[in-house]
């Protein structure tokens, strides 16, 4: 069965589903008929269906298990033709003569069963949510469903994710979670099809959202052809993907694309005017390799040391700032302290911590680096702590040591720590107390000996003063706070720009860096940091080739940007300059918290600088903080 070419409504979902039901002779009275598949009908089914199984037990249902385990819910998986494949959850609430449909072959057919979540999803190829009395047959009124169909590669429908319970489920809440972990496995089936030989395309409106369920993916090969695009990529560039060349999607050249490196997020437009963040998967084995290659582990030319031998002093180029930073991790280094690191995003804090731990004697054991922002908060908790088998639905049976054990003797960095949940700082600062680590559904404590570096992107202790993060974590984790400079206050630039060139230059390209463009680059604020320096310098090479590397040569969004820039700094001069006193600004400019001021170019005119731009508003770090996260801006 296809998508469906259109959406119903819920009533019209549930009023052609008796209508059928009626003409395939059912009445409310009729006794469903879940059939009865022998031992070997249920062997063959499950080897149909393997991937899809595993794909979903395994790589979707971990990400939502903590959601379910609460709440008296069941997932069953069926396939297209509505033949149960596999449950996970509760099931408690199935008494002996219901918990016949809830198994492996159980058929939920609305020929068969009525008007049901699995059934009438199949019959309109699109999402429902039965309640009780919406069931057709009285027998099935005991529970409420909602199930979504999940799409392969073709826009048939392969199988339905189902959530069920008997007690009462807020229609739009779980309808959505079905949704989303429908489109999920949808996801993972493309990607794991065609990942060997075929690059792909992730893109999304928002750059934290790239990792999202709804982000749009397509799968291209060498030449540009769209082999395949999950339904969201449909959606967000209001076309059908069949048969189409992505050059004619997105305003890119092929090249670009094909170059991109692996996981870099870039910006990049459709039709010129939708703009997108975005990033590419390149083939774990591709068809036909190019004789040049731009990823980072084909290179010849020279590069930083090996991550293996990357140490403090490696990072020292003359900046004074990064140069005490060094200093004061080397005196640590061996002490029992724990460092929080200060810096923007981007400015390399991962790099410097796993640069300590490479020359600390510590260096032969784990590094485990943990970003808090980047895991979803439910499931925060059993990544860090681990879990024992059967602790909450969706688990893996074997269970899971968690990160910090994962560390023992070794070194746990946790990155964005601002973002962990209050639930979570509380079990981190008894482990630090205490240094013993008890997993979720264990009575059994493990000790660990582990050096920890913690790192943030914004001023914890405003954080600690709003109540947002444990005062006693804070001072735990911050025995000493290191600071790491953004790079537009570096004045080791020049060494920076040189040492990155080098890095992803091949052997034939051009020696240095042209003039026209080093005056860019020396008077671009640089927002994104050595993280954006890396992603510029890396397409620069790849469109200039062989040539020397020009204007034309950067990306588009980055020029967009120099240029907005520039702009905002030539009409603070001219503002300022018309002034009597410049350090008085207009009234209108004072920030008013009920309003709705676009921050982010007003912290691009001022280079990313936050004390700049609250004098400028008149109001203080701490509400201008507030505002910047309320909009979304990472500083």
């Amino acid at each position: 069965m296809a998508e469906s070419a259109r959406t119903l409504t819920h009533q019209a979902i549930v009023e052609d589903s008796w209508s059928r039901c009626r003409k395939f002779g059912l009445t409310h009275q009729t006794a469903p008929s879940f059939g009865s598949p022998v031992q070997g009908e249920i062997s063959a089914l499950l080897d149909r269906h393997q991937s899809l199984v595993v794909t979903t037990h395994q790589e979707v249902l971990p990400y939502y298990g903590n959601i379910l385990t609460n709440s008296s819910c069941l997932i069953m998986l069926a396939d297209s033709q509505g033949q149960v494949l596999q449950s996970w959850g509760d099931q408690r609430f199935l008494d002996a003569e219901h918990s016949r449909g809830f198994v492996t072959g159980a058929s939920w057919q609305e020929r068969q069963t009525g008007t049901n979540a699995i059934g009438t999803a199949l019959s309109c190829a699109q999402a429902v949510h039965i309640q009780q009395d919406e069931h057709y047959l009285k027998a099935n009124r005991f529970m409420t469903g909602s199930a979504s169909p999940i799409f392969d590669e073709q826009r048939q429908v392969v199988a339905v994710l189902d959530v069920s319970s008997d007690s009462y489920l807020p229609p739009s809440h779980t309808l959505g979670m079905v949704k989303m972990m429908s489109q999920s496995v949808e996801n993972r089936l493309i990607l794991n099809l065609f990942k060997q030989h075929y690059f792909q395309l992730t893109f999304n409106t928002s750059l934290n959202n790239l990792e999202s369920p709804w982000a749009g993916l397509v799968v291209f090969d060498e030449s540009g052809q769209v082999i395949s695009a999950n339904r969201r990529a449909d959606n967000l560039l209001g076309t059908s993907l069949a048969l189409v060349n992505i050059e004619s999607l997105f305003d890119v050249p092929l090249r670009q694309l094909l170059n991109q490196p692996s996981g870099q997020p870039f910006s990049l437009k459709a039709g010129g005017r939708f703009r997108f963040h975005a990033q590419v998967t390149r083939p774990e084995q591709p068809i036909a390799p190019k004789a040049r290659d731009f990823r980072p582990q084909a290179k010849n030319a020279p590069s930083e040391p090996a991550e293996h031998s990357l140490r403090l002093d490696n990072l020292s180029l003359g900046d004074a700032k990064v140069d005490k930073a060094i200093l004061q991790a080397q005196r640590l280094i061996e002490k029992d302290i724990p460092l929080l690191v200060h810096g923007e995003t981007g400015v390399g804090k991962e790099v410097f911590v796993k640069a300590l731990h490479q020359t600390s004697s510590r260096a032969t054991q784990a590094f485990i680096a943990v970003n808090c922002a980047a895991i979803p908060s439910e499931l925060v908790e059993s990544e860090l702590f681990g879990y024992e088998k059967g602790a909450f639905t969706g688990a893996n049976q074997k269970g899971s040591s968690g990160l910090i054990r994962k560390a023992d003797k070794g070194t746990l960095f946790l990155d964005e720590i601002g973002d962990m949940p209050a639930r979570v700082q509380a079990r981190l600062l008894r482990v630090l107390q205490e240094r013993c680590v008890q997993p979720l559904g264990s009575s059994e404590s493990y000790p660990v000996d582990i050096r920890l570096i913690s790192a943030t992107n914004r001023p914890l202790r405003n954080d600690v003063e709003q109540g947002l993060f444990r005062q006693d974590l804070y001072y735990r984790i911050n025995g000493l706070s290191l600071e790491l400079p953004p790079l537009r206050e570096r004045s080791d630039k020049a060494a920076l720009f040189k040492r990155l060139w080098q890095q992803h230059r091949e052997p034939q390209q051009w020696t240095g860096l042209s003039n026209e463009v080093l005056e860019v680059f020396n008077a671009h604020p640089w927002p994104g940091n050595l993280r954006q320096l890396s992603s510029v310098i890396q397409v620069a090479l790849v469109m200039a080739d062989d040539l020397p590397i020009k204007i034309e040569h950067l990306p588009d969004d980055f020029l967009e940007e120099f240029h907005t820039y520039q702009s905002a700094v030539s009409d603070s001069t001219a503002l300022a300059a018309s002034t009597p006193n410049a350090n008085h600004f207009n009234s209108s400019e004072v920030l008013d918290l009920n309003d709705q001021t676009d921050l982010s170019d007003k912290l691009l005119a001022c280079a990313g600088n936050v004390s700049q731009l609250a004098r400028r508003l008149g109001v203080s770090r701490n509400t201008l903080y507030k505002r910047l996260r309320e909009q979304g801006l990472k500083v």
